[in-house]
């Protein structure tokens, strides 16, 4: 027969190797790619330190950076991924960089949008369109049309017309 003490003992000695394989982003069985954990974020005024420093700049049609206004560039609740996103992509291609688009409203919503800060849009150039034309791999059109891009680190550039439309799931190589 086990005694209360042993048998206390043994769920408690489980409990600690179930949290330790189902544990987010660290169990064996807890480690899902497509589970959303705890990114870093970053203020506006952070973001634009970032850019600044790799000669990144940036745009806005209101010429303001509220998050909650649509004709601003907002870079607040930005990942810190997407940000070295944007200075990766300045370091590889040489090109001037402009952004156009941030976290603030007025962009499609879901998961990996602008608002939860993994989207930039950037100024289309003929350097930073013969870059990720010739550089990324080609993988059809997205519903609306435009036609998308897939980097070396998995990171999706959507042309759309008059900007690039970037989705940072990651660093890209940082």
């Amino acid at each position: 027969m086990v005694t209360r003490p042993r048998l206390r003992s043994a769920l408690i000695a489980l409990a600690l190797v179930l949290g330790a394989l189902f544990a987010p982003g660290i169990g064996a069985l807890g480690s899902g790619a497509t589970e959303a954990h705890a990114v870093t974020k970053l203020t506006h005024a952070q973001a634009t330190s970032r850019f600044t420093s790799s000669g990144i700049t940036w745009s806005s049609s209101g010429g303001c950076s509220d998050r909650n206004n649509p004709t601003c560039t907002s870079f607040d609740q930005l990942n810190l991924t997407s940000a070295q996103g944007a200075q990766t992509l300045k370091s590889a291609t040489g090109c001037a960089l402009r952004i156009t688009g941030g976290t603030e409203t007025g962009h499609a919503g879901g998961t990996y949008s602008h608002w939860n800060g993994y989207k930039l849009d950037f100024a289309k150039s003929t350097c930073v369109n013969n870059y990720v034309t010739g550089t990324f791999t080609y993988i059809g059109t997205r519903g609306d049309g435009a036609r998308q891009y897939r980097s070396g680190s998995g990171n999706i550039y959507a042309d759309e017309g008059n900007h690039w439309d970037v989705t940072y799931y990651n660093c890209g190589g940082c």
